[in-house]
């Protein structure tokens, strides 16, 4: 009889402290913290989002454990039902929504930085609200801008001339509407088109390739 309760104690013993070890593990901090996460860019643009996501774990760790270890409330699996649970609860969906809300936007500056992208071009991006590929396009169109602009000649373009340049700008009369040969040569077909595109835009009508001819063909 005397075996039969000492057995009974030690189970009970061995429940308890199963029970105890299991609380904690459950809320020891290396099992419960939210961990900040590898993928997010800690060298973003705007650092106040760094230092806002690294804020807003803390919060959210320092209310999983204080509900715990002050209410013995696990507002992560809660056991009850009652108000002060439903209350707690509801608090640590909103500490971790604004944790996913700033690691949500690292994490994209990280895709990004991944494919190539600047602090700034990021910073033009989310202000532009473009989607990835409306801003892939842009940098594109601004690029090409800038290599027509920075190869128009100083000189007038002679008649059959021909270059590289020239079959961009027939690329650009082309997409205007303008039926021409796409051969890079300067000849009476791209002259006239040309003027006739400068005429219709109430440009200088000359045939040749000035800045504000350019700009407008650019739009």
């Amino acid at each position: 009889m005397k075996k039969i309760l000492i057995t009974i104690l030690v189970v009970i013993i061995l429940i308890f402290a199963y029970s105890q070890y299991k609380d904690y593990q459950r809320f020891h901090p290396n099992n419960i913290d939210y961990k900040i996460n590898e993928t997010v860019d800690l060298d973003y643009y705007n650092q106040s989002v760094v230092y806002n996501y690294y804020d807003a774990v803390e919060a959210l760790n320092g209310f999983v454990s204080m509900q715990w270890s002050a209410n013995e409330i696990d507002v992560k699996s809660p056991e009850d039902d009652d108000r002060e649970t439903q209350i707690a609860v509801n608090e640590y969906g909103k500490k971790l929504a604004k944790v996913k809300y700033y690691e949500a936007k690292l994490e994209q500056s990280k895709a990004l930085k991944n494919k190539g992208f600047s602090n700034e071009d990021i910073k033009n991006y989310e202000a532009e609200g473009l989607t990835l590929q409306a801003y892939n396009d842009k940098l594109k169109a601004e690029k090409f801008r800038e290599r027509l602009f920075s190869n128009l000649p100083e000189a007038n373009l002679r008649n059959g001339q021909k270059s590289a340049f020239v079959y961009e700008i027939q690329k650009l009369l082309v997409n205007k509407g303008y039926k021409i040969e796409l051969d890079g040569i300067f000849k009476n077909a791209t002259i006239n088109a040309i003027m006739d595109f400068e005429a219709k835009n109430n440009l200088f009508v000359d045939g040749q390739l000035d800045e504000m001819t350019l700009e407008a063909l650019l739009k």
